[in-house]
């Protein structure tokens, strides 16, 4: 570690293979946290690389549990997280909107960090029971058009890092890994930045990965479309900035969409959207963000018609329908 540590006190950057190591070593505790902390903090300071990125993915995927879906051509929805914007379970709730519309959902996700509520917080508060048996994650998708990963399920070398991340209380590179390191790796993704640095970097990543990809970033900092300004998606095929009503939408307010105080808040804003009894506001942003999913992972689909894909399977009570079918599977 010591050397890795000069190279950045010189100024320089690791290597992709640098960083790979780094991660295995961790996972065999190598390395002191003040080691771990000095290395994250050098990253942070100046700005991790895509090499650097790609080399930490490298090394979680490689220490991690692999689950083989390759014969499924499947989308993962999830941002960054650390917007701190706090709102409802959004990315959650457009993965059963996409599913009810007829594609394959493999959502990646975790407890909540930074908002009141994530994406495991709200599934088990349902009575979901997260799993890491292929088997049963393979009936989900057949049988729901959708199957969960519990982050902490796969990607074991998080644990390593983070007593050492959590006393430092800071953002680190390792806030900006997990959408990367969906454990089925999934051919397609939408993911959200909180700012347009970070939606730079991760089109870098993305295609190096060489995957199919949507990244989003709204104008005024939320790692999701909000409707509350315009957002900018790049894709691997095109770069665009779309406001509400390029969608056929209106713009929002962030009081509509925010989460709330407490997690119950936020599941009840969850529940409302799915049975119809949300504000049009809170409905909307569901489906923007499912139709932007939708869009990138079927290019015949213009976003257009994609929300009118989105919004029929809401408001029809297909989503809905899909949520409760994969809740009782899945408990």
């Amino acid at each position: 570690m010591k050397e890795y540590l000069m190279k950045m006190v010189e100024g320089q950057t690791l290597t992709r293979q640098e960083t790979h190591d780094i991660l295995v070593g961790i996972t065999q505790e190598k390395y002191n946290d003040c080691q771990i902390a000095a290395l994250l903090m050098g990253m942070q300071t100046r700005g991790v690389t895509v090499e650097e990125l790609l080399g930490f993915r490298d090394g979680l995927l490689e220490t991690g549990k692999r689950i083989n879906l390759d014969d499924y051509n499947t989308l993962d929805i999830v941002g960054t997280g650390g917007d701190g914007k706090n709102t409802f379970n959004i990315s959650t709730c457009a993965a059963f909107v996409i599913a009810a519309c007829g594609y394959k959902v493999t959502k990646h996700g975790n407890g909540s960090a930074t908002s009141v509520s994530g994406a495991s917080n709200v599934l088990q508060a349902h009575g979901v029971k997260f799993t890491a048996d292929e088997d049963m994650l393979r009936r989900s998708l057949d049988e729901t058009g959708i199957c969960y990963l519990h982050a902490p399920l796969f990607a074991y070398g998080m644990k390593f890092v983070g007593p050492t991340r959590k006393a430092m209380g800071i953002p680190t590179c390792f806030n900006l890994l997990g959408p990367f390191v969906n454990p089925c790796r999934p051919k397609n993704s939408l993911h959200g930045t909180a700012t347009h640095d970070q939606q730079r970097l991760y089109v870098n990543v993305h295609q190096s990965i060489g995957d199919n990809y949507g990244v989003i970033t709204s104008y005024d900092g939320y790692d999701e479309i909000s409707l509350t300004s315009g957002f900018k998606l790049v894709t691997n095929f095109f770069e665009k900035v779309f406001t509400p009503k390029d969608l056929g939408l209106n713009y929002i307010s962030p009081e509509e969409i925010y989460g709330g105080d407490t997690p119950e808040e936020a599941w009840k804003v969850f529940d409302s959207v799915l049975d119809g009894t949300s504000l049009q506001a809170q409905r909307d942003v569901i489906i923007a963000n499912a139709a932007c999913g939708i869009a990138v992972m079927d290019c015949n689909k213009s976003i257009e018609d994609s929300v009118m894909m989105a919004r029929e399977a809401l408001e029809s009570g297909r989503a809905l329908e899909t949520f409760r079918k994969y809740v009782a599977l899945n408990s």
